[in-house]
């Protein structure tokens, strides 16, 4: 476009973006598929191994409808300035996206729990994982059986 005032594209830039748009399309399906439900979860915590407890998941073993699932956590903590929950997350196994939602509290929050409704795909497992002010992760998850599934991408 340099020196070009009508908006036309030039043969060089034209070339230039055809040629990405290649290296997109010959990238491997692994390359543009969903990270896994463990990566998520160690995307989140930056790696940092992830202990059980602590963290009450409150969801229906089966629902109806997944457009509409109702969601609870609580985290086992005073809530003080030196020992609070910092973030909670919520994850998935099936859904388009593995990371559902991340909820950031501090010390004033007064008391770590959420109350929330999420889309569900399909039958599938939900995890929630919890930092706590001194640097550890807790978690726990649950399995829940969907009959009518929500945000199901047709990908063929």
């Amino acid at each position: 476009m340099a020196g070009d005032c009508h908006g036309m594209i030039d043969r060089r830039e034209l070339l230039t973006a055809g040629g990405a748009s290649l290296l997109v399309c010959a990238l491997p399906g692994s390359a543009l598929a969903r990270p896994s439900l463990a990566e998520a979860v160690a995307g989140f915590t930056g790696g940092a191994p992830v202990q059980t407890g602590r963290v009450t998941l409150t969801i229906p073993p089966l629902v109806e409808n997944g457009n509409a699932v109702g969601v609870n956590l609580a985290v086992e903590s005073p809530m003080t300035a030196a020992d609070h929950v910092r973030r909670i997350a919520l994850f998935n196994e099936k859904n388009p996206q593995p990371d559902i939602a991340i909820f950031t509290l501090g010390p004033r929050t007064g008391r770590a729990r959420i109350a929330t409704r999420i889309r569900l795909a399909t039958s599938q497992t939900v995890v929630a994982v919890a930092e706590m002010s001194d640097g550890s992760y807790w978690s726990s998850s649950a399995s829940v059986i969907v009959t009518l599934a929500a945000c199901i991408e047709d990908l063929s």
